[in-house]
């Protein structure tokens, strides 16, 4: 696959197993390229890192939620109660249930919410997906718009054109739509696009920003690497994807975005980490590690070749 470098490493018991192929584009204070690894301008699925753009345009579109509501609906949530219940209450706001949902059945990402699913003799549902917050936020905004919750997921659909031109706007040509694993169309932009789009919510202090750095336990849960990168840099807004892809972005104007050639997602948050470490940001090497089992104890990780070490 052309535009790919390596990027990150796997060891295991003082040995490189594995190494993993990437691109990486870090942005400035300024907006400017502070440095690329890979080509910047790589055509990439956003996947699930797409959501906060997703939820400014909703906002933008006259989607009014409390800040808590707005994280989960830019969310690939664990589907622990919590979440549940968001989603739910935002449905209910908009006078809707679990029934208008279009988004792909799934148990929740927690092992432990999913086993309880299971154990109350329940099944995957649209609800408990890690998708079902941005399916909340996207037939509440059809509700606010009069538009048909019907074929919400159409690309033709009112909602995903408003999308569509949310990307466009905030510098992130679109030149694909895909479909998602949730349903939803998933656009195709540059890297490098993708990175300046996130970026723009965090220097304007949108509202999608404040609600994901505000509530990062929204945003993934209690143990996901995005929702303790978060916890451990304030004010940063950063949002996990499907296929090994994650953006990342201060106030200040530093922003970072990487995909993963090879679609796993362990070599993701290491070269965050390092990309953001590269530009200043204080954060420890070992504050987020993806580590390597070998009968239940760690006996590697994943290291970063790009960036800080």
């Amino acid at each position: 696959m052309t535009g790919y470098v390596p990027v990150a490493a796997t060891s295991r018991s003082g040995l490189d197993e594995s190494l993993h192929h990437g691109a990486v584009v870090v942005l400035a204070a300024d907006g400017s390229v502070a440095w690329s690894a890979g080509d910047p301008e790589l055509a990439v699925f956003g996947r699930s890192a797409i959501k906060p753009l997703q939820g400014a345009a909703m906002v933008a579109a006259g989607l009014v939620l409390d800040d808590r509501s707005l994280a989960v609906v830019c969310a690939s949530h664990d589907g622990l109660p919590e979440h549940v219940a968001a989603v739910r209450a935002i449905l209910l706001g908009a006078r809707l249930t679990e029934r208008d949902l279009a988004n792909t059945p799934a148990l929740p990402l927690d092992a432990g919410a999913a086993r309880a699913v299971v154990r109350a003799g329940g099944a995957p549902a649209s609800i408990t997906q890690n998708c079902s917050g941005k399916h909340a936020g996207m037939l509440a905004t059809c509700v606010v718009n009069g538009w048909p919750t019907g074929g919400y997921l159409d690309p033709a659909h009112p909602l995903q054109q408003r999308i569509l031109d949310e990307l466009r706007v905030r510098a992130a040509a679109v030149s694909g739509v895909g479909v998602d694993g949730c349903g939803a169309p998933a656009p195709v932009t540059s890297l490098l696009g993708l990175a300046r789009a996130t970026r723009s919510l965090a220097v304007e202090g949108h509202v999608v920003h404040r609600a994901m750095a505000g509530h990062p336990e929204m945003v993934g849960g209690p143990a996901r690497d995005v929702t303790r990168l978060m916890q451990l840099v304030p004010g940063l807004m950063a949002k996990d994807g499907a296929e090994g892809v994650e953006v990342a972005a201060l106030p200040d104007g530093r922003a970072v975005a990487v995909k993963v050639a090879d679609g796993g997602g362990r070599a993701r948050t290491p070269v965050v980490v390092a990309a953001l470490r590269s530009v200043g940001v204080d954060i420890a090497t070992d504050a987020v590690v993806e580590e390597i089992l070998g009968h239940g104890e760690p006996v590697g990780v994943v290291r970063s070749l790009v960036g800080a070490a």
